[in-house]
């Protein structure tokens, strides 16, 4: 009956379908959560856009990406600054020269250079192991001790200096007063909200939603020709090599009615002593307006708090260590000799991905089909 069962209504999932349908293929897509989306959706509360599963903010310097984007919605011009709090003393994020102003005084680039430089020197590091030395390589002991060490602590579960240096490498740090976190070119939200975009890509698709892949799998993939698989990769194989692992992130919600609560989209609570990671502050990545310009007058909050993954939760962050990396790696050895079915997006490859670079895998996966 279709060309192409996708499974998945997320990004991945929601490019291959629009592309494929483009193409003149039939595609069904279907989901087990009951709404579109995956893990970018976002509900109105309040006439606020909440994004659901944590703050998503598209970025990019890949401008097919961009303009293929820009076919189902317009973005705002929002711009990600976050703020960290520690134990009540606010630094700028990414790091730059309002940070180092803040932690030593300095005012000068050269200055905090030389800071950075004396810390790394007393340290001792010339070739860094791990997250912990890498961190004070590029930033110094202070600004590690105050703003990384306690969040990185909570957000893996593990203390920096078992954790990989290479997580840490792309950590923004700027001798300018540049505040937006962010080098990319293209950035945004998109207005109306990140559901309204999908909703424009899957249009005259048909989808089913509340469905089980594994619960109806022999019925559903005799209706297709291929599998477009977006979900966890070792679910799909039945776990039968061991199970990789994510870290989870659990969301605390509140209505409050005021018109502020922050100030900001997103703050990072870095001392260990506060349970949560950070608390975002949906409507900041609109301008705390509705679509039509008018102010709102309550706000919505979320606190994140960063959990070690079990079976049931949702995975969020894959844990890309060494014994992950092989266990992957066996997986991917089995998925490739499936003729039938293609495995994408971030659990079916188990990678980190950036919004815009999951859009940029579906689409070379479709140049990839011979349509």
């Amino acid at each position: 009956m279709y060309d192409y069962l996708v499974v998945g209504a997320g990004l991945y999932g929601a490019v291959f379908a629009r592309e494929a349908t483009d193409a003149g293929k039939k595609v069904l897509v279907i989901d087990k959560r009951d709404h579109i989306a995956g893990n970018v959706y976002t509900e109105k509360v309040e006439g606020i856009n909440v994004h659901k599963y944590g703050a998503h903010i598209f970025h990019t310097n890949n401008k097919k990406v961009w303009e293929y984007l820009n076919r189902f919605t317009e973005f705002n011009r929002f711009t990600n600054s976050p703020v960290a709090n520690y134990k009540g003393e606010l630094y700028s994020l990414p790091f730059n020269m309002y940070t180092f102003n803040k932690m030593w005084g300095v005012v000068t680039p050269e200055e905090a250079a030389a800071k950075i430089e004396e810390q790394k020197k007393e340290a001792g590091i010339t070739e860094p192991r791990n997250l912990e030395e890498q961190a004070i390589s590029l930033v110094g002991t202070d600004i590690y001790e105050k703003l990384i060490k306690g969040y990185t602590m909570k957000q893996w579960g593990r203390p920096c200096t078992e954790l990989p240096s290479f997580i840490i490498k792309r950590l923004p740090v700027r001798l300018t007063f540049d505040n937006n976190y962010f080098n990319a070119l293209y950035q945004g939200i998109p207005i109306g909200g990140y559901t309204k975009m999908v909703e424009n890509m899957l249009e005259g698709i048909e989808i089913r939603l509340g469905v089980d892949y594994f619960g109806h799998k022999e019925e559903l993939d005799g209706e297709a020709t291929k599998v477009v698989y977006t979900g966890p990769i070792d679910a799909y194989y039945e776990y039968k090599l061991g199970t990789l692992e994510y870290r989870s992130v659990r969301f605390e919600n509140e209505i409050l009615d005021k018109p502020n609560f922050q100030g900001n989209a997103a703050v990072n609570y870095t001392d260990s002593d506060t349970p949560w990671t950070r608390i975002i502050e949906h409507k900041w990545f609109e301008f705390g307006k509705d679509e039509e310009g008018n102010e709102l007058p309550k706000t919505v909050i979320s606190r994140e708090y960063s959990s070690e993954w079990k079976r049931g939760d949702e995975p969020y962050y894959p844990v890309n260590d060494e014994k992950n990396g092989k266990l992957y790696e066996s997986y991917k050895e089995m998925a490739d000799k499936e003729e039938k079915v293609i495995f994408g997006g971030r659990l079916g490859e188990y990678k980190y991905y950036d919004m815009d670079a999951v859009v940029a895998a579906a689409l070379a996966k479709c140049e990839e089909q011979s349509w």
